[in-house]
């Protein structure tokens, strides 16, 4: 490892460097080929010659020239004098060009470059992703090629995980990340070029980002935004930021390969692996890519691909399939790191982020089933809805460009369908509850305004502030009250933040930490094969909690603890005996960390364990109710089919749940709290405990109650609520909103 310099030898490289062009690149004259000259150097005489390292003052290594000789070979190369004019001489840049391009490591690399120039005078550089993988990944290589330490000049910081110095001069991140960190430095007076990767993608925190960087540019001229896109960008994206057409660098693109395109139906899933199985036998060189739609297709695709390279003769070489989940940390590969020897590897995946393989050089097959699952936020109903659509043109070119100009792609759709010029943008079909959360947040910061590229849908705006003015997040005039202050520092859903905030009024906090990390956290159970589903059945249900499945996954947390504290116990063994996931496990862990570490920071009281005693039990219901009074339902016949209050849907308990395995439906809870409805997956009920009427009665804001359309349900609260707050009685059906919100101090948590 390169030993770090002190703060005054990186200040001496940059005023060493300043002097020589660091003015230049503000008359328009930047210094693009100095790592060209310095290869030239390091090819004549660098043994005898010591070149020194810009950003540490070190010498460079003898793979910093073999990594800068693989660099000046990607297509991005070739712009970059072009790009970096660009950015001397404006504040904005777009650049488009696909994976293999090299656009998302090469140019965070020059915008160091540029800051270093000018002594980062105006901050560092900070590069955003879309997944945290790939920030993770891309940071490793870039320290590499710029010859320095990862954690020192070159950082990330992802969700629970940061890995950065004081001297960090590029440091790549979720573009979640960095919104949140917006929160304490609306300005981003740290960095003096944001690179927004990835752009074309258009997910809900990437639009808020470049609508509030539009707000923050105005206000620091001195600001680079540079935006990275696969695709060319449209009309609106070119125009957002000026009004004007930005400036847009296009890079040349590998070109794809031989194309084959099939009609195979609705048969996609067999068809894409027979030609796996055919391309395996035909011995030719190279890995493989599949694009498949959904997380299921990929677990079974994996299985059985497993299983039929057992009965594969040993002179073809190995099959290795290789899930790649992107929004699952630890799934993806080790890229950069080729297979030896006659091993093909197979990667499967549902994600349209073609992005993920940008350093896999030995790919030279695409199979693309030209669908992806999408989830459209429905606001009448408060859920999710599951739609398979067509892949866009671009992605489809993507994907045919990633097994470059000698590879094939078969495409399992007819070569005239009609593919959509343009995904939908996310923030049109996304709950933005916790989108507004944050707006409102910003504007204390003092960004007034966030210039959407597309806006986002009417009624689910409407509904979004509709939410937080029931968890009390808003006061009368709309702004965020003190409750939504607080609330807001919480990276979880409003709801959740507000159970978290109701637990130290009820003094559960050590209790319901655990329930918000192992919710936030990916499921903590494994999905066994069919033949172990019994098994895996029994095994869960020794955690089990009468309550419900709140307190099981409280259950399950507490063992999980146990176990890590016995010097006995394998954790990864004991994890895949009880057929639980090791790595969400560690990651509620993590959460359930920062969560407390959060109500300490602003002063909030923590208190004790007390988990099964009765008063305990009580409390931490009242906490969930707290947040999560929009989500209850009451099992209307006795069978199972419980009726949701707010939209009047009929749905069953997930067979997962505690109460699912229950057969036949006998015992139910009439009434009960759920964490989800996946409405068009199975339309269950998923983490559901049971509760009374008389709970939900006492910690449901009154004028949520009224708003809550006629029904059965609705009139046995009625009935309850007159017949245990007489005071009620004496006082007419609300009309609005301040009215019920002086009732509601009643008997009630003073967190309301």
């Amino acid at each position: 490892m390169k030993s770090t310099p002190d703060s005054w030898q990186l200040t001496w490289m940059a005023q060493d460097v300043t002097s020589l062009s660091g003015e230049d690149f503000f008359e328009g004259k930047s210094p693009c080929c100095s790592d060209t000259e310095a290869l030239s150097q390091g090819d004549k005489e660098y043994d005898d010659i010591l070149e020194l390292n810009q950003f540490d003052g070190l010498p460079y290594s003898s793979r910093f020239y073999k990594l800068l000789k693989e660099r000046r070979e990607l297509p991005v190369w070739k712009a970059k004098c072009e790009f970096m004019d660009t950015l001397a001489k404006g504040q904005f840049v777009i650049v488009s060009g696909s994976a293999k391009t090299g656009r998302s490591s090469q140019i965070p690399e020059w915008c160091a470059e540029f800051c270093l120039s000018v002594q980062f005078q105006h901050g560092m550089v900070v590069c955003t992703q879309v997944h945290a993988q790939q920030a993770v990944d891309l940071a490793l290589r870039v320290a590499d090629e710029m010859d320095v330490n990862i954690g020192h000049e070159v950082g990330y910081s992802i969700p629970l995980e940061t890995c950065c110095a004081q001297d960090t001069v590029l440091r790549y991140c979720t573009d979640d990340m960095l919104l949140r960190e917006m929160m304490s430095d609306p300005l981003l007076e740290r960095y003096g070029v944001v690179v927004v990767d990835q752009a074309h993608h258009r997910t809900v925190a990437t639009d808020v980002l470049q609508g509030l960087l539009k707000d923050i540019a105005l206000q620091r001229p001195e600001l680079r935004v540079v935006l990275l896109t696969a695709v060319e960008p449209g009309p609106k994206q070119l125009t957002h930021f000026t009004g004007s057409t930005v400036p847009l660098i296009r890079l040349e693109s590998p070109d794809a390969g031989e194309v084959v395109h099939s009609s195979t139906g609705d048969s996609y899933f067999c068809a894409s692996l027979r030609l796996v199985l055919e391309i395996h036998r035909s011995e030719e060189a190279g890995d493989v890519v599949v694009f498949l739609v959904t997380t299921q297709e990929i677990d079974l695709a994996l299985d059985i691909l497993h299983h039929e390279g057992h009965s594969l003769p040993p002179d073809l070489g190995e099959l290795l399939p290789v899930a790649v989940h992107p929004s699952q940390p630890g799934t993806l590969p080790m890229l950069g790191e080729e297979e030896t020897g006659r091993t093909r590897r197979v990667f499967l995946t549902s994600s349209p982020n073609e992005d993920f393989f940008w350093a896999i050089g030995s790919i030279s097959f695409v199979i693309d089933a030209g669908l992806e699952k999408r989830y459209v936020y429905n606001p009448r109903i408060r859920t999710n809805s599951v739609i398979i659509q067509p892949i866009s043109t671009s992605q489809a070119t993507s994907r045919k460009q990633l097994a470059g100009p000698t590879g094939k792609c078969f495409c399992l759709y007819p070569e005239d369908r009609q593919l959509p010029a343009e995904i939908c943008p996310h923030i049109a079909e996304s709950d933005i509850t916790s989108t507004v959360l944050f707006l409102k947040r910003m504007e204390i910061a003092g960004l007034r305004h966030c210039d959407f590229i597309d806006r986002p849908d009417p009624e689910g705006l409407m509904q979004a502030l509709e939410e937080l003015d029931y968890l009390a997040a808003l006061d009368n005039d709309g702004n965020l009250s003190e409750m939504g202050i607080i609330m807001s520092e919480f990276p979880v859903e409003p709801q959740m933040a507000k159970t978290l905030l109701a637990s130290c009024e009820f003094d559960c906090v050590s209790e319901v930490v655990i329930i918000a990390a192992m919710l936030t956290a990916p499921t903590c159970f494994t999905i066994p094969s069919v033949d172990l589903k019994p098994e895996a059945s029994q095994c869960h249900m020794k955690f089990q909690h009468p309550e419900g499945d709140h307190f099981t996954l409280i259950n399950i947390y507490k063992a999980f603890k146990q176990c890590q504290q016995d010097a006995y116990c394998n954790v990864g063994k004991w994890c895949q005996d009880f057929y639980l996931n090791h790595t969400a496990l560690l990651m509620a862990d993590a959460l359930r960390t920062e969560f407390t570490d959060t109500l300490k920071r602003i002063e909030l009281p923590v208190s004790v364990p007390a988990f099964g005693s009765r008063t305990n039990t009580i409390n931490i219901k009242q906490a969930l109710l707290a947040g999560f009074f929009m989500q209850v339902a009451r099992d209307v016949d006795g069978s199972g089919n419980y009726f949701i209050l707010t939209h009047k849907h009929v749905a069953q308990i997930h067979p997962l749940s505690g109460y699912g395995a229950k057969s036949p439906k006998l015992g139910l809870p009439e009434w009960v709290l759920f964490h989800e409805h996946s409405f068009s997956e199975d339309n269950c009920l998923r983490t559901v405990t049971h509760i009374t009427p008389e709970e939900f009665v006492q910690m449901a804001p009154q004028y949520f109650f009224y708003n809550l359309p006629p029904s059965e349900s609705k009139d046995i609260l009625q009935n309850i609520l007159d017949g245990t707050a007489p005071h009620c009685q004496e006082k007419k059906s609300p009309t609005s909103k301040e009215k019920p919100q002086e009732d509601q101090t009643y008997d009630r948590c003073v967190i309301q």
